[in-house]
């Protein structure tokens, strides 16, 4: 292993967040254990994140935005999700979401596929008895 570098494991448990009121882009980046890089891009794609800047440009992330930064990262790493998914799942557009996850889980209960799968089979032996 280079010097210098700490093995880190996918599975780590959720990281703390420090009792500060503002986290420069390096602690940030160290919390979520991505880049800074990725935080900036994020930036661009998330209207939700908007660290503020100090007066020499710096990026200061307030507690809000760090748990932000977590959330887009559990979205986008652990739920798979695509940029514009976690945009949307983070932008407020729960009704729609919630719409979706329903319609997703109705799909899902194989019992009632396979119960209306077996009506419409019986369904079409009916019908090719009589033509």
């Amino acid at each position: 292993m280079p010097r210098g570098r700490q093995s880190r494991s996918p599975r780590q448990p959720r990281a703390l967040i420090p009792d500060k009121l503002y986290f420069r882009i390096g602690e940030v980046s160290e919390i979520a254990q991505t880049k800074p890089y990725v935080l900036r891009y994020w930036e661009t794609e998330f209207p939700t994140l908007k660290p503020v800047k100090s007066r020499s440009g710096h990026r200061l992330y307030r507690r809000q935005d760090v748990e932000t930064v977590l959330e887009i990262k559990r979205l986008l790493y652990e739920r798979g999700f695509t940029i514009e998914g976690a945009r949307k799942e983070l932008g407020g557009n729960s009704k729609g979401s919630a719409e979706q996850k329903d319609l997703f889980r109705a799909t899902l209960d194989t019992m009632q596929l396979k119960a209306i799968r077996r009506d419409l089979e019986s369904i079409l032996t009916i019908l090719s008895r009589k033509c």
